[in-house]
């Protein structure tokens, strides 16, 4: 049974389309104060918004595996949930990383910024403990600074769809 339900959808901000997912995706990972390069899927169908509960989900159309570094792969399952807190993506599934020949599955990521925003740590942890930490750097670093150059508040980026 999908996680997301006709219920969770009727309290969403619900979009269509890869080009307006992609747009509204990476404007929600700025406003969390995570990179808007982190998650990297292609032909998004469907991604919606629980702005109370910070419930998130992004349907594409198939699992998609990407190296994110040379010896990791990054897998995305067809549909991907997590709960967005400000600098923290918590109880995320449909992702999945390989070191190893190893595959384990995703479950958190938390940003760590130090006082200027290009340095600081991002750590993805598992659901038995294991975690690992990259410098912010790698993954482009832009997170709210990037809202400045959109146009627009926030309220306006995430407006209910049709309105």
């Amino acid at each position: 049974m999908s996680p997301v339900t006709e219920a969770t959808k009727a309290k969403a901000e619900v979009y269509y389309g890869d080009e307006t997912c992609r747009e509204k995706f990476t404007l929600l990972l700025a406003e969390m104060g995570l990179p808007n390069s982190l998650l990297t899927v292609e032909d998004i169908e469907e991604c919606g918004y629980v702005k109370d509960t910070g419930f998130v989900w992004l349907r594409h159309k198939k699992r998609r595996e990407h190296y994110k570094f040379e010896d990791t792969i990054i897998s995305y399952d067809a549909v991907i949930t997590a709960y967005f807190q400000p600098n923290k993506i918590k109880n995320l599934t449909g992702v999945k990383a390989r070191e190893f020949m190893i595959w384990i599955n995703l479950t958190e990521i938390c940003v760590e910024e130090e006082h200027d925003s290009q340095s600081g740590f991002i750590t993805f942890k598992t659901l038995v403990g294991l975690s690992r930490s990259f410098p912010l750097s790698l993954f482009g670093a832009q997170t709210a600074d990037f809202l400045d150059e959109v146009d627009g508040s926030k309220e306006e980026n995430w407006g209910r769809a049709g309105n």
